[in-house]
């Protein structure tokens, strides 16, 4: 039996990585550049839920790995404690760095460096190698995370440019980094690259973003590389389905594909959910068709509809519901959210204040005062008691699904026409 390629999910990489040879290369170029000594700046991915930042930052890591550099991975949120989250950085790259030889003086500093980090932040003690290391006085134990930071990355991109590699940390959901962490993070970033040692932060957020670290630090934008990911080009999104079909001996139909594209415009998350609808609805053998499409078309809403977006809707209050759904209804945006606010019904004195609203933040963003969907194709309200459009009869020649069965759910329907982004070729 056929595995069906197609991977819908949080982070998940996809079968082929259309469209994304540019952000590669250009972060392959980073690394060799500081590796030899060379200027590179940090990265920062910036895009809407489902165009594929996580599965970016996992292919620098990957492009990291192959250069022979130490890398961490973090994700930001309530309980991240970014000092201790580097302090276990720290730990694991030194031990790489060491690894097959006696402890070499370079190392043993930024040892040290660490030890008086931990004694000065309060965080538990790292066992080996720090055993028998003594804290260095005066190094990392200032108590201002931003100082601290600064040497302890210092010591690190030092010892890690003795051995010929570098560093890299991935740093996913940088919106929810805290202000305090992020200036810590901005102000120790500019310590490394001023003096041009090999430690990259690969960084991904939501649009929003891009406010919080010029509200951070000024300079933030002279320490990263900003990159927007949009939705795929036409010649991407067909490969995007057509390549993994291939690859397991399946043709997809052009017009199949076809049918896809007008109702994804292109945005990776919706193509992997698309195609492995239409995959698993194919009598096969070896062919997706478009009436295969057709009717994987309302199944992969549906999956849409009780996933993607409900679960950010269903947490926001009655009041934040009715914001969300009035910018629906006006389609495209960006919109003011005086023009929410008119949709909406809203008093004058209450129309400012629209696009701030508590919960539903992660949900909107304010381009140049303008509120606009963070997720595209924002449903609205369903009908009391609507469910899911039922699964096609199932033909005799049908194959087996992984998908388990379909189960009664209020649908959030009525879609818009598009993504808010709208199909962009690559980003660069």
């Amino acid at each position: 039996m056929r595995r069906n390629p197609f991977t819908p999910g949080a982070g998940t990489p996809p079968p082929v990585l259309a469209g994304r040879s540019r952000e590669l290369q250009d972060f392959e170029d980073a690394i060799l550049s500081l590796g030899a000594g060379g200027f590179a700046r940090s990265v920062l991915l910036t895009g809407l839920r489902g165009v594929g930042k996580t599965v970016l930052l996992a292919e620098y890591a990957r492009l990291a790995d192959a250069n022979g550099w130490a890398r961490g991975r973090l994700e930001a949120g309530e309980n991240l404690s970014l000092a201790a989250e580097m302090a276990v950085l720290a730990r694991k790259a030194l031990i790489a760095f060491s690894r097959g030889e006696a402890l070499a003086r370079w190392a043993r500093r930024a040892l040290g460096a660490l030890k008086s980090f931990r004694i000065r932040w309060h965080l538990p003690e790292g066992g080996d190698p720090e055993v028998g290391v003594d804290p260095v006085a005066g190094l990392a134990d200032s108590g201002l995370l931003h100082h601290d930071l600064g040497d302890l990355f210092g010591q690190l991109g030092e010892a890690a440019r003795q051995r010929g590699v570098g560093i890299l940390v991935t740093l996913d959901e940088l919106q929810y980094l805290p202000r305090e962490d992020l200036e810590a993070l901005i102000v120790a970033l500019h310590q490394v690259s001023r003096d041009r040692l090999p430690f990259l932060v690969a960084a991904a957020g939501l649009p929003s973003v891009l406010g919080k670290m010029g509200d951070a630090k000024s300079y933030s934008e002279r320490l990263f590389e900003y990159r927007v990911i949009h939705s795929l080009d036409e010649e991407d999104a067909r490969a995007a389905l057509r390549e993994p079909a291939e690859a397991q001996g399946v043709r997809f139909h052009p017009e199949a594909a076809d049918r896809i594209l007008r109702e994804t415009s292109g945005y990776p998350y919706f193509l992997q959910a698309f195609g492995r609808e239409a995959w698993n609805l194919a009598p096969g053998p070896d062919a997706i068709t478009p009436e295969d499409a057709e009717a994987a078309i309302p199944l992969a809403v549906a999956q849409l509809d009780a996933g993607f977006f409900r679960v950010r809707y269903d947490r926001v209050s009655p009041e934040e519901q009715s914001l969300l759904l009035a910018l629906a209804s006006l389609g495209k945006g960006p919109y003011r959210s005086e023009e929410a606010a008119a949709a909406l019904g809203s008093a004058p004195r209450v129309r400012g204040p629209l696009r701030d609203a508590g919960e539903a933040r992660p949900l909107l963003r304010a381009p140049e005062r303008r509120s606009r969907l963070h997720r595209p194709r924002f449903p609205r309200v369903p009908p009391p008691g609507s469910a899911p459009p039922a699964r096609p009869p199932a033909r005799p020649t049908d194959q087996p699904t992984d998908r388990p069965p379909a189960r009664p759910t209020d649908r959030l329907r009525d879609r818009l026409t598009g993504p808010t982004e709208g199909p962009a070729s690559r980003a660069g």
